[in-house]
């Protein structure tokens, strides 16, 4: 999928200079594809070199946090919960770490190791499976939960916004953490319902309705502000989060003598080689997504999205991070090209580049999980899986949608 994309970017792109220069005279379209060609690849570059700073600094906080103990202290707490939502589970099963392990990376917002830990956990799931060829409800479950995207410290969304050039590259978390508990709620009260989980016990209910309480009340909070408070009170908030958690992940390192630097040292070192490792995929998509821009196609695409969408009497500042949003789906690295390429045009304190930002962060590559992790195990026949994962997905782009405008719908 991700191939025909990136070659189809190309090819229309021709196309539509193709016509501009026979029909429409423009000798100089092709020149601007080819500048395209050149400033995307440098431009990738840089942002990439400009993240391995960042990139070392979150990894290094969060090896911090894993030699601590993080991983136990969640595991723990999602046993009650894990016991009731995967009932064909055995307590004590190799799956319920490896599930746990997958979403703490998820909710950490590591997402080069989110595949691994994903696909470690569909094995320990299919050794389970009664039909080896057919997705378990179990499997189905913790692939949704997965497409989802529960994300606590979207690190890769930070830094992005800083490299380019965001004011507060953090301003954009509590919204993004409130997009993405909505899009894994309506994920799992859907496939709740295909497969008949008692969801209505007293364990399930606390759990999802302490977390449903936490997260109204921020919204119900924040939509009491102003515009200009509102900005104030999700920046201060977003900030002290943040860095609380730093000190919560040192002061565990304390308590279990763990030697804080050395773990944050290593940490860091493999930032560094996640920042590196990033290049190739960065700039094979910027190129394409840039020559597809410089040829005029995108522009005519958001256009006539516009046009319907004013047509209709609509506020259409949306529309500008909707590539992001159709995307996301399909790959993780054509949307993350998409969400920077937003950013560059319109500004990463824009209202567009904030939107494509808590997209980014709020829903996952749909069809890349359902091909890696059954085709890792074997699945052919995946039942309901893509169904209750594109649900999941639509939610969280409409939360995202509502949580831009409630949160930034002053800005520009």
């Amino acid at each position: 999928m991700l191939n025909a994309l990136w070659i189809g970017f190309f090819l229309i792109a021709f196309l539509i200079a193709l016509f501009k220069l026979v029909f429409l005279g423009d000798a100089d379209i092709f020149a601007a594809l080819v500048k395209a060609l050149f400033t995307s690849s440098k431009t990738a570059f840089e942002i990439a070199l400009g993240l391995t700073g960042v990139m070392a600094l979150w990894l290094g906080v969060m090896k911090i946090g894993e030699r601590a103990g993080m991983l136990d202290v969640l595991t723990r707490g999602l046993a009650p919960l894990f016991r009731r939502l995967f009932p064909d589970v055995p307590a004590n099963h190799p799956a319920l770490g490896a599930m746990t392990m997958n979403m703490g990376a998820n909710m950490r917002g590591l997402y080069n190791s989110v595949t691994p830990l994903g696909i470690k956990a569909m094995q320990e799931l299919q050794k389970l499976n009664p039909s080896p060829d057919t997705a378990s409800d179990a499997q189905i479950l913790f692939l949704v939960i997965n497409t989802a995207s529960v994300t606590l410290l979207p690190v890769t969304i930070f830094t992005f916004r800083a490299q380019l050039g965001a004011a507060d590259p953090t301003d954009v978390f509590v919204p993004l953490l409130i997009t993405t508990y909505i899009g894994t709620l309506v994920g799992l009260f859907v496939t709740g319902l295909f497969q008949r989980l008692h969801l209505w016990n007293r364990v399930t209910m606390a759990y999802l309705g302490g977390a449903t309480a936490l997260i109204g009340g921020l919204v119900l909070y924040f939509g009491s502000l102003d515009a200009a408070a509102m900005t104030r009170q999700s920046s201060i908030l977003s900030n002290v989060l943040l860095f609380g958690l730093i000190v919560t992940f040192l002061l565990m390192a304390v308590r279990r003598r763990v030697n804080a630097y050395e773990a944050f040292i290593e940490g860091a070192k493999e930032g560094f080689h996640t920042a590196v490792t990033i290049i190739p995929y960065l700039v094979a998509m910027l190129v394409a997504i840039a020559v597809f821009r410089a040829s005029g196609a995108l522009d005519l695409l958001m256009g006539g999205m516009r046009g319907m969408v004013l047509a209709l009497g609509y506020d259409a500042r949306w529309v500008d991070a909707l590539p992001t949003a159709l995307m996301k789906p399909f790959s993780g690295s054509g949307a993350r090209a998409m969400m920077i390429d937003t950013m560059q045009a319109h500004g990463a304190d824009s209202f567009a580049g904030r939107l494509a930002s808590i997209v980014q962060g709020s829903t996952e590559t749909t069809f890349y999980v359902l091909a890696v992790y059954f085709g890792a195990v074997g699945v052919r026949r995946v039942r309901h899986a893509v169904s209750c994962g594109l649900i999941a997905d639509a939610a969280g782009i409409l939360a995202a949608v509502g949580m831009a405008y409630l949160f930034f719908g002053s800005i520009a």
